[in-house]
């Protein structure tokens, strides 16, 4: 802690002396008066918030790394020194020096800019950590959260904290008349609680988005707006950390759910000096509980519902949002089946019956509008028939769902984009589901060639508005290269349960994927059978949450080739019946609790030796060499958010021999990774390593030396890590090598020039980093990512390096990686 405080005592002292340094120098240097004076006028209102990065560090028994910043303030001290010192017959040296001062203001705009937005960060040791990453002012936000995850984080463009109102998606049209309604009842004194209720898909969370964008609401609550989308399955300790940390309050471990009511009530009385408004997004029957038990009596403190159910104990507070009228039904729906300047050119009355079919229900309006944009006359006119007709009601609900129905008709069968659509339900609901877990189930499952091809699949998914691609870290320089960690989908409820519907349609035994959503022990009819039918599903997805009692009973399922396992627990137990999946190609078990879980017989996952692909989510992973065992078709592990100190450990096995045709090793956000076990570098068949977003590793093995197959190092955010090892000249195969955002390391190895086959070097955020003088033998590199400092260095070896591109890669200021950890 003593460290911590040094380093932000260092870092206030340091920058207002740089400041004072700057200003006394626009008055004599003026050669750079301009400059100067630039860099002052920027940096005086962002003093203040210096004292409160000191805070920061006093908040916490945890060093949070405050010499990158105070190095850039020392090192802009010492520039601006030298400027002082330039007389004007020096002429020729005010070019260099005025570059210098160019990459000393870029980098501390950059920290100033992303300063200011860490008070509407949402967990505050978050927030530490991301001062850290910006500090040498260049760095990129580039964190995977949880969102999510976490269950309940809306998709978001804007910088907000965990229980901040997310912006509606695109334009809101239609809702002028709700918005004024619901309006005067949130302001209408008296009212405590106000309930919207509307069939699936009617707006309602639109309509309260865009409620909390009104001047009069926002004057009124001012920064006391809570949001929390609930969903089907709530878990209060989620809800609790949630709200807890919108005001960077720190969570302790309560004893029980009362002890947590206890404490967020505490909270809420410090700030009711302005009124509070909490909205619980998306409540189902049955947990309208939560109403009472949020309900504290404080001053004009507000609790606003949304719910696709009406709760009678709420009557005489409940808002029924009604669909929209023809004449702003029709406006939206025009604005997503046509585009801005075309000519439709389809026949008005066509148009009508279509837009009538919607029942103005806003989310039909859009998908189905979204669906005919850019279709022949002959699709419009195969609609309005479809729908003249009527259709059946899905699960006797309402129309909505079975007209969304007829909107699969529009998808290609033949490029399997339905049934990539309808392995969507596998995963929960209000869920952040990575892209790469769905990339590695379509890529085994229907047997394509490459990772790109699964991803255009869910591009064009999304371009039908089907689901919602969420890219929490734009670059398109790791895209390129078929690495899309940064990508995650979320999807319209009613959309998942489309997806569900159409694929019970057959009888269990003859179905080709199974979701099953298990809590206690209440188990479907068919499970429970004693005279068995095999399953003849490839797809088997349950979900179970904390109180499920983990009998799973025997189930016989042969012919699975995908398992997905969505849990919330401490302590987890994997199903025995998956032993008997002989044809089992994919295995992704993920823990949607806060910390990683225990799995009580790992061991089992070793039986399955048709496996090709394993991702894990917030698991504790043994180690992979204390047992004999051999999974002779994997290709490839993901390990996410996991404890893996022990993972890669040497022991009495070779992991070699374990995996004996293992090619690829992806490892994000693992925060107990401080150094890499040696018994990785005895898999040298591996041919790509991703170690991203692991902010604790210090050291890569000297025995990285050994994977001389190795064509892909990726290093990614590791802002821990002090050096890369001199064996790395041994990667003879290596193309691509990314250690961006790898804030720590000071110099290039020696042996780097014997990288002979590396042709992209990417190094965003490395402006600290040397270059040796061997790095003029990469023949071969042809293009590098970095930021405009360091492009100063690359440019003058663009002489020895002729094939060389130098990327300079623009800072994208985004939270959006926030969402993960919810």
């Amino acid at each position: 802690m003593a460290a911590g405080l040094i380093g932000g005592a260092a870092l206030g002292a340091g920058f207002g002396e740089l400041l004072r340094v700057i200003v006394e120098a626009s008055k004599t240097a003026a050669m750079f008066r301009d400059n100067l004076e630039e860099l002052a006028s920027m940096l005086s209102p962002i003093e203040p918030v210096i004292k409160e990065i000191q805070s920061f560090n006093k908040a916490f028994d945890k060093e949070y790394e405050t010499e990158q910043l105070v190095e850039i303030v020392k090192r802009g001290k010492k520039l601006v020194t030298k400027c002082c010192k330039i007389r004007r017959w020096d002429i020729i040296k005010k070019p260099y020096y005025s570059h210098k001062l160019l990459g000393l203001k870029k980098s501390l705009e950059r920290f100033c800019q992303i300063v200011m937005q860490t008070h509407q960060a949402r967990d505050i040791k978050e927030v530490l950590f991301e001062t850290k990453e910006i500090s040498v002012g260049i760095r990129k936000l580039s964190l995977k959260e949880g969102s999510s995850n976490g269950n309940g984080m809306c998709n978001q463009a804007a910088v907000m904290g965990p229980c901040r109102v997310p912006e509606p998606r695109g334009r809101v049209l239609g809702f002028d008349e709700p918005l004024k309604e619901l309006k005067v009842k949130l302001l209408k004194d008296g009212v405590s609680v106000i309930i919207v209720s509307a069939p699936g898909g009617s707006g309602k969370t639109t309509l309260v988005k865009q409620l909390c964008q009104d001047e009069e609401v926002k004057g009124k609550y001012e920064d006391n707006i809570f949001y929390v989308s609930v969903s089907k399955t709530p878990n209060m300790e989620l809800i609790f950390q949630k709200l807890l940390q919108a005001k960077d309050y720190a969570v302790p471990e309560f004893q029980n759910e009362e002890d947590g009511l206890n404490y967020l009530e505490q909270k809420f009385r410090q700030l009711a000096s302005v009124p509070i408004l909490l909205i619980l997004d998306d409540v189902w029957p049955g947990y309208e509980f939560l109403v009472h038990k949020l309900k504290f009596e404080l001053p004009d403190y507000k609790i606003l519902v949304t719910s696709r159910f009406a709760f009678p104990r709420f009557n005489d507070c409940t808002y029924c949002l009604k669909p929209l009228n023809d004449d702003n039904a029709m406006t939206l729906f025009r604005h997503n089946a046509f585009l801005q300047n075309g000519n439709p050119c389809i026949p008005e009355d066509i148009v009508n019956k279509v837009m009538k079919s919607c029942k103005g229900l806003p989310l039909a309006l859009e998908v189905v509008g979204r669906s005919l944009c850019g279709q022949p006359v002959a699709m419009w006119l195969k609609q309005a028939k479809q729908h003249s007709k009527g259709l059946s009601i899905l699960h006797s609900n309402t129309d909505l769902l079975a007209y969304l129905q007829s909107t699969l008709d529009t998808l290609d069968d033949e490029a399997g984009i339905k049934d990539c659509y309808l392995d969507l339900g596998s995963f929960p609901e209000d869920h952040q589901t990575p892209a790469t877990a769905l990339i590695d189930m379509w890529v085994e499952q229907y047997q394509l060639d490459e990772d790109c091809d699964a991803f255009i699949k869910l591009h064009e998914l999304s371009i039908r508005n089907l689901v919602n691609l969420v890219v929490m870290r734009k670059d398109d320089a790791s895209e390129a290269d078929s690495f899309y960690n940064d990508h995650f989908v979320m999807q319209h409820d009613l959309l998942r349960e489309l997806a569900i519907y159409q694929s019970s349609f057959n009888p269990i035994e003859q179905r080709r994927r199974i979701i099953v959503e298990l809590s206690r022990n209440n188990f479907p009819n068919w499970w429970l059978e004693e005279k068995q039918q095999p399953l003849g599903a490839h797809l088997f997805s349950i979900s179970t949450d904390e109180t499920f009692s983990y009998n799973w009973g025997y189930i016989q399922a042969p012919e699975v080739e995908v398992l997905v396992l969505n849990f919330r627990a401490k302590n987890y137990v994997l199903p025995v019946f998956m032993e008997k999946m002989d044809k089992l190609k994919v295995l992704i078990a993920m823990n949607n609790s806060i910390y990683p879980a225990e799995v009580s017989n790992f061991q089992l996952v070793y039986s399955l030796s048709n496996l090709k692909r394993i991702r894990l989510e917030k698991v504790s992973v043994p180690s992979f060499s204390t047992s004999s065992f051999q999974l002779k078709n994997l290709r490839k592990i993901s390990l996410v958010m996991c404890n893996i100190s022990q993972a890669f450990e040497k022991g009495t096995n070779k992991m070699s021999d374990n995996f004996p045709n293992l090619l690829e090793i992806d490892i994000d956000y693992c925060d107990d990774l401080m150094e890499l076990g040696e018994g990785l570098c005895d898999i040298v068949q591996l041919m790509k390593l991703s170690i991203t977003n692991c902010h604790k590793l210090r050291a890569l093995p000297e025995g990285i030396g050994k994977l001389v197959n190795l064509e892909v190092l990726r290093l990614t955010s590791c802002t821990d890590l002090m050096a890369l090892p001199e064996t790395i000249g041994s990667l003879s195969q290596l193309t691509i090598l990314d250690i961006s955002d790898c804030l720590s390391i000071k110099n290039l190895p020696t042996r780097i020039g014997e990288l002979h086959n590396l042709t992209k070097l990417s190094m965003r955020g490395c402006s600290s980093c040397n270059l040796p003088s061997t790095i003029t033998k990469l023949q071969y590199l042809k293009d590098v990512i970095c930021d405009e400092e360091t492009a100063y260095q690359w440019e003058f070896l663009k002489s020895y390096l002729t094939n060389l591109k130098v990327t300079v890669h623009e800072q994208d200021i985004n939270l959006n990686w926030l969402q993960i950890f919810v």
